[in-house]
């Protein structure tokens, strides 16, 4: 009985927050893996090379994937790590102070931005998409969504009740899929 009114009690959004961490997390580990690979020989098969479109290995070799110097997966994990103990801390009742949880949406719209630059690189320029990074990109969108809701719920009640907002982020990925398609297509 107890258990279960704590399970009740605890906030569903930041499920979404802890789920999107971990997919984050296991996506930036595997692109970790798959740089140790490269750099011990740059001929690998990589797994997460499909043909020249999906291609992980352009990806990586890129210097646009290691452009604050250390591999960009590097400090993505990191980054969801520390998602990951705020979704937890969400879920154990925890609540943020008002500043701290604007910094924490702060670092995920540097993520979300951070991510778009990084697949419009990886598509226009590098011509070749990471499956890994699509991965990371919808964790990272997930985020956000879940901080403006936390942060911004009361003034975004009408919206969110219907599911506007969702939706309008559902619509920001799509356009990036969409902008990607056309390159690609």
């Amino acid at each position: 009985m107890a258990q279960s009114y704590i399970i009740e009690s605890m906030n569903k959004k930041f499920w979404w927050l802890t789920g999107a961490a971990l997919v984050g997390m296991s996506s930036t580990l595997w692109q970790i893996i798959e740089k140790v690979s490269l750099l011990k020989n740059p001929k690998v098969a990589l797994s997460c090379n499909f043909n020249s479109t999906f291609n992980c290995s352009d990806v990586l070799n890129a210097h646009q994937s290691s452009i604050f110097g250390p591999p960009n997966a590097a400090i993505g994990l990191a980054v969801f790590s520390f998602f990951l103990a705020i979704g937890i801390a969400g879920l154990t009742g925890s609540k943020f102070v008002r500043k701290f949880a604007l910094a924490i949406q702060g670092l995920a719209l540097f993520m979300l931005g951070f991510t778009l630059w990084f697949l419009f690189e990886s598509t226009y320029r590098i011509h070749a998409v990471c499956i890994f990074c699509l991965f990371i990109g919808t964790s990272v969108l997930v985020i956000n969504a879940v901080m403006l809701r936390h942060n911004f719920g009361e003034r975004i009640k009408r919206w969110s009740i219907r599911g506007a907002d969702l939706f309008g982020w559902a619509l920001v990925w799509l356009i990036v899929a969409f902008a990607m398609l056309l390159k690609f297509a």
